[in-house]
């Protein structure tokens, strides 16, 4: 089933492929973690086997699974959304076969009257992938990467690689300073702090860092959040005022 979310920048999440494995510093106290334990917990069978309990509270067992049911779900939906694909999982995880992705992108060809918002840690599979399966990109599909801190910053060269209509960066969880970085061809930036228990603190410093740049470059700045273990409480005004641009491409 998909989902109405939460996520300030998408409108529903669609889950076709669920369960992963830790990748990066960005990925240690994944949200999807916890709310796959409690699916898990709950009796749902497209959850069962995919994390396990730790001293740090619930963690991916690595095992990744493509759930049949959930790939034609798009078909159904005739009023126009912004649908951010696999909140649950990475669509690029090399453990997902090249041809169910291919599946997804028809899926998504066939439904032109959304926007599809794709995010990986895996930018290197998806360039490489895409130039087999999707060379001509859809205009309808939103494609990007996490960048957490100036360790993964050679994401952003992977996606520069990729065919997209809009390319796109989550600096989220920020959990330490990018630097300066390379904008172009870059058509929208979020930030966000971590939330939840042991979230690592954002400095504020580092998310200005990125506002400013985004400013100079012209890409969408949008501002999620500050996080902490109260992120409501926080907020996430940023300079006095909250930041909600999207790219320009949605408009059109």
């Amino acid at each position: 089933m998909a989902q109405q979310s939460s996520i300030e920048w998408t409108d529903l999440t669609w889950n076709p492929v669920v369960g992963c494995s830790i990748e990066s510093a960005g990925c240690t106290n994944c949200y999807a973690m916890r709310m796959a334990a409690r699916l898990q917990a709950m009796g749902h069978e497209k959850y069962q086997g995919l994390t396990k309990r730790s001293k740090r509270g619930a963690v991916w067992t690595d095992k990744v699974r493509c759930h049949e049911a959930s790939v034609e779900i798009p078909l159904s939906w005739k009023k126009p959304r912004r649908v951010f694909v696999n909140s649950m999982s990475d669509l690029f995880h090399p453990d997902v076969p090249s041809d169910f992705v291919g599946r997804i992108w028809s899926v998504m060809k066939k439904t032109p009257q959304h926007h599809y918002q794709i995010l990986t840690k895996r930018p290197h599979r998806m360039a490489e992938l895409l130039q087999e399966i999707a060379p001509k990109p859809l205009a309808n599909v939103w494609l990007g990467t996490s960048v957490e801190d100036h360790r993964v910053v050679q994401r952003m060269d992977d996606l520069r690689n990729v065919p997209a209509s809009v390319r796109f960066i989550s600096f989220e969880p920020l959990v330490g300073d990018v630097g300066r970085v390379d904008l172009a061809g870059i058509h929208w930036a979020i930030v966000g702090g971590e939330s939840g228990p042991r979230s690592r603190p954002m400095d504020k410093e580092w998310v200005e860092s990125i506002l400013d740049q985004c400013l100079d470059s012209g890409t969408a700045f949008f501002f999620k959040q500050w996080g902490g273990v109260n992120k409501k409480k926080a907020g996430r005004l940023l300079r006095g005022r909250t930041y909600d641009e999207m790219p320009k491409l949605l408009h059109a």
